[in-house]
């Protein structure tokens, strides 16, 4: 299996295709497992890069260092594979790692999408208060009810198991995540002009659509997409609508 050194630790990747790099950051209850559902849609046009974020799936985390550590070892997976500017698709708190990602490394950034997402956002008032009492409220939640919406809870009981088993190969939980995310801010993401779409599914518990277009409007040129019928995992319970907005915005400017 490939990896990479991060320090102490070692990277899972994988590397799938030819074309513009896409690379695909996970949420806390994934993996790089988790876009088996984008990998043979996008793999047509692009070079699909996943990952395992340290102490998930094949990653391992001597350090115990977290998500401190993730920004670094983002940038070391690039550098490894030697792609100067890459496409990058973050989920939940993989949109919070590729938020930081481009306010640190702009440069290196060619597109961004914060799916489901915000992660590691330092907001203005009200937004930051919003954010904090959703995620409080939910904290009790099961973690089917926190990451998947009613329509698949209810309708498709086999993909909601299906999710829950690949979230079991991490070694960590939302409970037990090591480190801290660091902060970004719309004023920051905005200056770094890297064209930036905030998705979101329609029933999303963590990161309702009106608290993520709030942060969209603060960010200068970005673009907004709702998910019909999804929850927080909108890559995984809609993945057809995901595709087709994720690709008609990196595929926007084109020609």
């Amino acid at each position: 299996m490939p990896y990479i050194d991060a320090g102490e630790s070692r990277i899972y990747y994988e590397s799938h295709g030819e074309g513009p790099p896409v690379l695909f950051a996970h949420g806390v209850g994934g993996n790089h497992a988790s876009w088996h559902k984008q990998v043979p849609d996008f793999v047509k046009d692009y070079r699909v890069i996943l990952f395992d974020h340290r102490a998930f799936g094949n990653s391992s985390d001597v350090e115990e260092a977290g998500q401190s550590r993730y920004v670094e070892d983002m940038l070391c997976l690039l550098d490894a594979l030697e792609i100067d500017r890459v496409i990058l698709v973050g989920q939940s708190m993989g949109g919070g790692t590729c938020a930081n990602f481009t306010c640190a490394h702009p440069e290196r950034v060619e597109k961004l999408v914060i799916a489901d997402s915000l992660i590691g956002i330092d907001a203005p008032e009200p937004l930051a208060t919003m954010v904090r009492e959703t995620l409080d409220r939910v904290w009790n939640l099961s973690q089917a009810e926190r990451v998947l919406g009613p329509v698949m809870r209810d309708d498709d009981p086999a993909s909601t198991l299906l999710y829950l088993q690949i979230a079991s190969f991490n070694a960590v939980t939302i409970r037990t995540l090591k480190g801290s995310m660091p902060r970004w801010t719309p004023d920051r993401l905005a200056a770094t002009g890297v064209p930036t779409l905030f998705l979101v599914g329609e029933h999303d518990v963590l990161f309702p659509p009106e608290n993520v277009r709030m942060a969209q409007a603060m960010v200068a040129g970005a673009s907004f997409a709702l998910i019909e019928g999804a929850g927080h995992s909108a890559y995984f319970e809609r993945p057809l609508a995901f595709n087709r907005h994720v690709r008609a915005f990196l595929s926007a400017g084109e020609g």
